[in-house]
């Protein structure tokens, strides 16, 4: 107390209170300042195939092409526009920490209790503590009656920790110490007085924040291989726009007629559209996934996950329930199953035979009441507040208190026993309550019949050292040495089943034993519970998709490793390779060992933020491309670390939803299973409009290089060939992005990290289909030309239709990278059939249509030529 200067029973002097806020300053978390909204819009032009697109539009603009100009200005504009829309949405997971901060405490200072803003304590403060409270800072436990504190949003723990006065080994890990309490974390019960030692950034919650800030954002994959892409095609084009133009300079062309062409063949070249139907595609992703209850709230994030090769996940409320629920109960040397999750009455006793106890046994229903009536919780009955029944008006099961508790009243519930009937069947007279060195809590009780009894829960090897009697179905006896093996035994196999295990006993007293200091003596032993946070039913078929999709599932959790490794095991995360450690382990660990290790282990236990963190950077830097999963305040870091992070949106922190890629809006660990799939779905997807733009354009390019060779005037002009990229490239382009998935997708291995774009033969695919359709555009200009007598203008309507037609023929191919395509249903993307249709509907309102004749420079075809250009553009598919 020296070090604080500090009274503990009058607390600080006010008139020290402004000296030490100038010494250590507020205690708020710092906020970050973010980029601005400007900044943001500025940098969606920084990419360089938008910045050569804005080069070519001012140089259309330049040379007359307003209308060229005008149209890829626009594109670029609106694709501007939509990503500043995505990003606007700038970090705030300091800000979401900052809420996190009690807003006020009770101090004691000047000898007086004081409730004040919770930013206003100070090193050196008596703050006490009761239920409900938040922890205004971090520091050392003075006086504990009771006093239990749920540290889940920092350890991941999901049972409340009990804290004690006193001293403890420094060299502990300070998150694991019971007389010391964290800023941000929750009383559940009891009170308590402590001194404040660290505050605002000083704290564990604020070297959290330290530790978000200090990480950067990185691409993903999708992002790294669209500008590799984009690099690529641009270098590509350019280069053969000035061989192009190079040899018409040499054959005697007018340099200024050749600039000319040099930039219409680069528009023909650059998809000006794939930007633009990249970040659309995503966005409808992201609409489908909000239909599957989860929420994208970045664009990228969905394909991201797609080549996912390791999720990792914390246990508590993520792979589990995060509701404490009575597993097993033996009784009368028999093991009886209690089925049923969650906070509900729904549930059944079973034996071990599976048989169904349908009339529960007294000594069942004794060992329940007294559960229910030695129990500080207790369960409401309120109006859901789940956001899916929220207008049904649906009640739901709310629990208060301690989660040990409250699950032994819901297995009363199962049983039809209610904590208002027992409390009034058993009125409480009195309550020995538990601590650390009893381990144990009993209360004294007088029933409707005026007899008095003392019920007693707690530790089994200690109640059972206290029991004389033992009963069973023939009633009460003496408890032997063979009776107290058997129940350590079954409290033992309970115990390697991850199962928190208590003893319950009874005894009846007298007047007399009221007043006796020990009355835990002489009790009669009753039985055992095994309670457990148990794993989430959809979880054990979601994480066998995952290793059935070539994903490792890796649990990453506070708890203890029996726990965490019974837990995983359950859920079928083990194989017979994979190890656990502990964050203890990882200490001793350099960060070679733990990369050359971490491919093996399966579960982490009793791990802090910082080793979340470095686990997941180790995992990147094996070359894994990493989800992380979290709901509290201790996964935020390593959730913004991960190449994409999921967050809880029911039992959620903000902060970590503020940090994440992802929010499953129920919590389920399944649904990261469909956005699994949604995200190889939309890369696959992409792959198809790329094969389909691609191949189009690379068609529009050689067709302009092969007339070039046979000196023939230019079979395209550029309004022409803007058309044919904005309106028949754009529209079915953009349906292949919403393909329906094929039946495989989920049985194939993720992508690799650095699998280029063109990966599987895609790039061959693309030039030698866009050798076919130039071709065929080639073969139509010339045939026409000479069908027509040197029509120029019909040959250039003849080479547009046969492109047009060649293209809208091809989309069908582009469904599958199987060869049986063209036999996939038509109406199985209603989309892409009715784009296509109305792409031939606009080629034909060209060419027919008198008023559009002008602006595009056509005619209308006569039948002959039609047929031709028909028997063309079906050449490739023939082929």
């Amino acid at each position: 107390m020296s070090m604080y200067q500090t009274d503990p029973y009058k607390g600080l002097s006010s008139r020290e209170i402004p000296l030490k806020k100038k010494l250590f300053g507020e205690n708020r978390l710092e906020q970050v300042s973010g980029v601005s909204a400007m900044t943001i819009f500025i940098n969606q032009f920084k990419d360089f195939m938008i910045l050569v697109l804005l080069c070519a539009s001012l140089i259309s603009a330049y040379l007359g092409e307003i209308a060229d100009a005008l149209t890829i200005s626009a594109i670029v504009i609106l694709n501007g526009i939509l990503g500043f829309v995505q990003e606007y949405r700038t970090e705030k997971s300091l800000q979401a920490l900052h809420k996190l901060a009690a807003p006020t405490a009770k101090v004691i200072r000047d000898g007086r209790i004081l409730t004040i803003p919770a930013c206003d304590v100070v090193p050196g403060d008596i703050v006490l503590l009761e239920g409900g409270d938040r922890v205004p800072a971090d520091g050392n436990i003075l006086v504990s009656e009771n006093l239990k504190i749920d540290e889940s949003l920092l350890t991941g723990e999901s049972v409340p920790v009990e804290k004690m006065a006193g001293t403890e080994n420094e060299s502990q890990i300070k998150i694991h110490r019971k007389n010391y309490v964290f800023m941000g974390t929750l009383v559940v019960t009891g009170r308590g007085k402590m001194i404040v030692e660290k505050i605002g950034m000083d704290t564990q919650m604020g070297k959290i924040a330290g530790m978000m800030g200090d990480i950067e954002d990185e691409q993903t994959p999708l992002q790294k291989r669209l500008d590799l892409l984009g690099k690529q095609l641009i270098t590509l084009c350019l280069a053969i726009c000035a061989i192009v133009a190079l040899l018409g300079v040499i054959r005697g062309e007018e340099i200024y007629d050749m600039f000319l062409f040099g930039v219409s063949l680069a528009v023909a070249a650059i998809p000006e559209g794939l930007p633009a139907i990249v970040t659309v595609v995503l966005t409808l992703g992201v609409q489908r996934m909000i239909q599957k209850k989860v929420i994208i709230r970045r664009l990228s994030a969905v394909e991201t996950l797609g080549c996912a090769t390791v999720i990792c996940s914390d246990k508590t409320g993520t792979l589990t329930e995060n509701r404490m629920n009575v597993r097993k109960m033996y009784i009368a040397k028999e093991t009886i199953m209690v089925t049923g999750t969650g906070y509900t009455n729904e549930g059944e006793f079973v034996t071990l035979e599976g048989k169904l106890l349908k009339s529960l046994p007294k000594e069942v229903k004794k060992i329940l009441e007294i559960g229910v009536s030695c129990n500080n919780a207790r369960i409401n009955r309120e109006k859901s507040k789940n956001i899916f029944s929220a207008f049904s008006g649906d009640e739901e099961l709310v629990p208060y208190g301690d989660p040990t508790e409250v699950a032994i009243l819901v297995a009363g519930l199962k049983a039809k026993i209610e904590k208002d009937y027992i409390d009034q069947k058993y009125v409480r007279i009195k309550e020995i309550p538990f601590d650390s060195d009893r381990k144990r809590m009993s209360v004294i009780a007088k029933s409707q019949k005026g007899e008095i009894f003392l019920f007693t829960k707690g530790a089994p090897d200690i109640v059972v050292s206290l029991c004389k009697n033992i009963e069973d179905k023939d009633g009460i006896r003496c408890i032997t040495k063979r009776d107290e093996k058997d129940i350590l035994t079954a409290n033992e196999d309970m115990g390697r089943e991850a199962l928190r295990v208590l003893a319950f006993a009874y005894k009846k007293l007298s007047i007399n034993n009221l007043q006796d200091l020990n009355p835990e003596k002489g009790l009669t032993f009753l039985g055992l519970m095994g309670i457990i946070d148990p794993p989430r039913p959809e979880a054990v078929s979601a994480v066998q998709k995952c290793f059935s999709s070539g994903i490792r599932p890796v649990m990453i959790t506070g708890d203890h490793k029996s726990t965490a490794w019974a837990i995983a095991r359950e859920l079928g995360m083990l194989t017979k390779d994979s190890k656990i450690i502990t964050g203890q382990e990882i200490d001793n660990m350099s960060e070679n060992e733990l990369i050359k290790q971490i491919d093996d282990i399966a579960v982490f236990a009793r791990v802090t933020p910082h080793h979340k963190l470095r686990i997941v950077k180790a995992l990147k830097k094996k070359g894994n491309i990493v989800a992380m999963t979290g709901d509290g305040v201790n996964d935020a870091p390593a959730v913004k670390e991960a190449d994409i992070g999921i967050s809880m949106g029911i039992n959620g922190t903000d902060v970590t939803k503020e940090a994440s890629a992802m929010i499953l809006m129920d919590d389920n660990f399944a649904s990261i299973v469909a956005a699994v799939e949604e995200g190889r779905v939309i890369y696959e997807n992409i792959r198809k409009f790329i094969r389909y733009l691609l191949s189009c354009n690379v068609g529009e390019i050689l067709t302009m290089v092969w007339i070039s060779i046979l000196g023939l005037p230019l079979p395209l002009l550029p309004i022409q060939i803007l058309w044919v990229n904005l309106v028949t490239d754009g529209l079915p382009a953009m349906a292949l992005g919403i393909d329906p998935p094929e039946k495989d997708v989920m049985n194939r291995k993720p992508r690799g990290k650095n699998e280029n774009i063109f990966s599987q033969g895609l790039g061959k695919k693309i030039i030698y289909r866009g050798i076919i359709i130039s071709l065929a555009t080639v073969a139509a200009f010339i045939i026409t030309n000479i069908y027509s007598q040197s029509n120029l203008q019909m040959a250039r309507t003849a080479a547009f239709a046969t492109l047009v037609m060649s293209q809208l023929l091809f989309v069908f191919e582009c469904r599958s990278e199987k060869a049986d395509t063209y036999w996939y249903n038509p109406f199985s993307n209603i989309y892409l059939t009715l784009s296509t249709i109305l792409s031939a509907g606009m080629l034909f309102a060209v060419i027919y249509i008198p008023f559009f004749q002008p602006i595009f420079q056509t005619v209308a075809l006569e039948k002959n030529i039609l047929f031709l250009v028909l028997g063309l553009a079906g050449l490739g598919a023939v082929i």
